[in-house]
């Protein structure tokens, strides 16, 4: 097969980027604020000063978006959470929706 003729039969591939997903927090009146910046800090990889604010942003608004990720990495992050509020009896919310 000539060089012409292999450049001709290439098929064009164009590779998309996965979906982006945003973890929303959801405020309640039992989840201490100290549970949320842990699970901020130790799950979601926030600094403590970025965790302090996004748990008062929570607090003042009913929900923050947390975090941006593809689809399988919100839901683990999410599972995690809602497993450890679980395991301390908060009730917890969580929720992904499409970024």
């Amino acid at each position: 097969m000539s060089l012409q003729n292999a450049s001709q039969t290439r098929e064009d591939v164009r590779i998309r980027e996965p979906k982006r997903y945003q973890v929303i927090m959801h405020n309640d009146d039992f989840t201490t604020m100290e549970f949320v910046v842990s699970i901020l800090i130790d799950i979601f990889k926030k600094a403590p000063a970025a965790a302090e604010l996004l748990m008062l942003q929570v607090h003042k608004n009913g929900r923050a978006a947390v975090g941006i990720y593809p689809y399988d990495i919100a839901c683990t992050k999410v599972n995690l959470a809602l497993e450890r509020a679980k395991a301390e009896n908060f009730p917890f919310r969580m929720t992904v929706e499409e970024a």
